[in-house]
C-alpha cells in the first residue's frame, strides 16, 4: 500500500495540473460576444458655424414618488451630468453677393447665436428602487432628456451665447480685412460700410484682433 502511495500522489498532482491548464486555456480565452448593427439612415447638408464651446456639469436628483411608504414605490437616483455645449450660428439663411463692378461684397447680417449641439454623458449614483417599482428603459430615457434640458437651461443663462457673438464679430473683422486687402470692400446689412481703420489693420497684421 505504501509503495503505491508516491505513484498515487503523482497521478493526483498530474490530474490537478492538467485540469488547471485546461481551465486556463478555455476560460482564459473566453471573451464576451457583442453584436451591433450600425446603419446610416440619413445625410443632410448643413451650414453651421461653431464659434465657442463650453464645458458644463450638473448634479440632478431624480425622485418619482413622494408620500407615505416610499420604500414600496419610490424610484430615485442621483445623476451627474457632464456636457460639452457648442454655440454659434446657423448659416442657412446667410446671403453673400459679390459685385465686381464696384468691388463690393455684400453680406446679410448674422442671425442671433444659438446652441448648436449638446454632447453629454450621465453617471448614475445612489440608485434606489422600491419593492414594487424598478427603473424601466422609459425612465432612463426620461432622465436622459431631463438632464439634457437642464444643461441647455444652464448654458442659456451663462455667458456662452454672448461669447459666441463676440467671437463671431472677430471673425467678421478678419473677413473684412481679407476682403479689403484684395482691394474690395465688405458691406454687412445693419453695419457701417466703412472699412477697418489703419490702426486696427496694423494690429491684425501682427496677429491681434480687436475685442
Amino acid at each position: 500500500m505504501l509503495k503505491n502511495a508516491p505513484s498515487f500522489f503523482a497521478l493526483l498532482v498530474a490530474a490537478a495540473l492538467g485540469g488547471w491548464l485546461t481551465y486556463q486555456y478555455f476560460v482564459g480565452r473566453h471573451q464576451g460576444v457583442e453584436n451591433a448593427s450600425v446603419l446610416l439612415e440619413k445625410i443632410e447638408t448643413v451650414a453651421k458655424l461653431t464659434t465657442v464651446e463650453g464645458q458644463f456639469s450638473e448634479v440632478y436628483n431624480y425622485s418619482e414618488y413622494e408620500g407615505y411608504f416610499t420604500f414600496l414605490w419610490d424610484k430615485k437616483v442621483l445623476v451627474r451630468v457632464r456636457a460639452t455645449v457648442a454655440a454659434g450660428y446657423d448659416l442657412e439663411q446667410l446671403n453673400l453677393v459679390a459685385d465686381p463692378a464696384t468691388k463690393t461684397v455684400r453680406m446679410s447680417a448674422l442671425p442671433e447665436p444659438k446652441i448648436l449641439s449638446i454632447d453629454h454623458t450621465l453617471d448614475y449614483y445612489d440608485i434606489s428602487q422600491g419593492i414594487f417599482e424598478t427603473f424601466s428603459p422609459e425612465d432612463h430615457n426620461r432622465i436622459n432628456k431631463r438632464a439634457k434640458d437642464l444643461i441647455r437651461e444652464q448654458a442659456e443663462k451663462s455667458n456662452l451665447l454672448p461669447a459666441a457673438q463676440e467671437q463671431a464679430d472677430k471673425m467678421i473683422e478678419l473677413v473684412r480685412f481679407m476682403v479689403e486687402s484684395a482691394g474690395w470692400k465688405l458691406e454687412i446689412a445693419g453695419r457701417s460700410p466703412l472699412g477697418i481703420d489703419g490702426t486696427r489693420m496694423k494690429r491684425m497684421r501682427h496677429g491681434f484682433f480687436p475685442s
